[in-house]
């Protein structure tokens, strides 16, 4: 399973979560298998200060993410990250492997 997360950096499981995933300036991939975190990457954000409704859920869905990791997102985002089969989990916060043990836990929004 690939999740996205929003961030702020691109420092990998180290960065500060981003609490909009519209307008973070980058993405970290983490492919996990279980609760195992096997690799991650960083993705600038190509709609950076400049997104229209749906493009990241496009942007997101491309990169084969399952689940988006965020801060926050209102009902309209979630419905475009649905459209694409991605769950959509908000109330992230802290590094990207502190939201990732959160997710692991079920202690996010979804």
């Amino acid at each position: 399973m690939i999740i996205a997360v929003s961030s702020e950096s691109d420092q990998g499981l180290e960065s500060v979560v981003s609490a909009h995933f519209g307008r973070c300036p980058f993405f970290i991939l983490a492919d996990v298998e279980g609760e195992e975190i096997k690799s991650v990457r960083s993705l600038q954000n190509p709609f950076f200060g400049h997104h229209q409704p749906g493009q990241v859920p496009g942007f997101i869905h491309e990169q084969g993410a399952n689940v988006m990791l965020t801060g926050g997102m209102g009902q309209r985002a979630i419905q475009f990250f649905q459209q694409y089969g991605i769950q959509a989990a908000t109330g992230a916060h802290g590094t990207v492997r502190h939201s990732l043990q959160m997710f692991f836990q079920a202690e996010l929004r979804e």
